[in-house]
């Protein structure tokens, strides 16, 4: 029963080093990956990139402070619907989101995969969706709330039961973050979301200036780390340099 894996780049985002890593500074433009994987038993999508608004208007999509502190590669054609038509394949017929977290990056294209299920754990859904502690910790719980079917889970979810696409509760970086196991024929790919931005993050543990919790984000590094160790290999979240060894839809990555 095999199972196929494909890297999508919905645009770059400019970035603030010294946030994104104790100790580093300047500005880097880094990517924003998404993921599609094809079971036989349905198609899941892992993060959905950026809002197609941020192509044109940060600032009306997520307020003018917040816009101000990034910078955007992000043209007409990568949005995530987009980057799916191009390989041949319909949005309208992703039957499930993971989304690893609810920041802006990785849950603003929920709205152009209209007929998903969203995968969600319970404590990104709990905090996401509170009108207070959402937007403090920079959580957009709106795009949970655009028509699809929410499923609320506590801890690992194997999705289709067959231990090939498993949701891993990673948090720390937010509260609810999760990461995807997806079992190739040939071994475990664990895309790592923003439990880990680079590879050095993993091997140097410098955390990011602010996470909602420091102690459960080196856990979870500790966790990568561990499957990194037994076999898998770890795709990072934002990695320019170890993203361009990753092939790119139409191409399949193997492990």
């Amino acid at each position: 029963m095999t199972v196929r894996l494909f890297a999508l780049t919905c645009g770059r985002l400019g970035v603030d080093m010294a946030v994104m890593m104790e100790g580093e500074s300047g500005q880097q433009f880094v990517p924003v990956p998404t993921f599609l994987v094809e079971h036989p038993r349905g198609n899941v999508l892992f993060d959905t990139g950026m809002h197609p608004l941020l192509q044109t208007d940060p600032a009306a999509r997520l307020g003018a402070a917040k816009a101000a502190r990034f910078g955007y590669d992000y043209a007409p054609g990568e949005e995530v619907s987009a980057r799916l038509e191009q390989i041949g394949r319909d949005p309208a017929r992703i039957e499930r989101i993971v989304a690893s977290h609810l920041h802006f990056d990785h849950s603003g294209g929920n709205s152009l995969i209209p007929n998903a299920e969203i995968i969600v754990q319970q404590a990104e859904w709990e905090v996401g969706t509170d009108a207070e502690l959402g937007p403090r910790w920079g959580l957009d719980g709106d795009d949970l709330k655009l028509g699809h079917p929410v499923r609320r889970v506590d801890g690992e979810h194997d999705i289709f039961g067959d231990g090939r696409v498993v949701c891993i509760p990673t948090p720390g970086h937010t509260p609810g973050h999760q990461s995807l196991r997806v079992r190739l024929d040939g071994g475990d790919v664990v895309l790592a979301g923003d439990a880990c931005y680079f590879c050095r993050t993993l091997r140097e543990r410098r955390l990011p200036a602010r996470v909602y919790d420091r102690e459960a984000m080196h856990a979870s590094l500790q966790r990568l780390a561990d499957l990194e160790r037994g076999g898998a290999r770890i795709i990072f979240g934002h990695d320019p340099e170890s993203w361009a060894q990753v092939p790119q839809a139409p191409a399949e990555i193997a492990f």
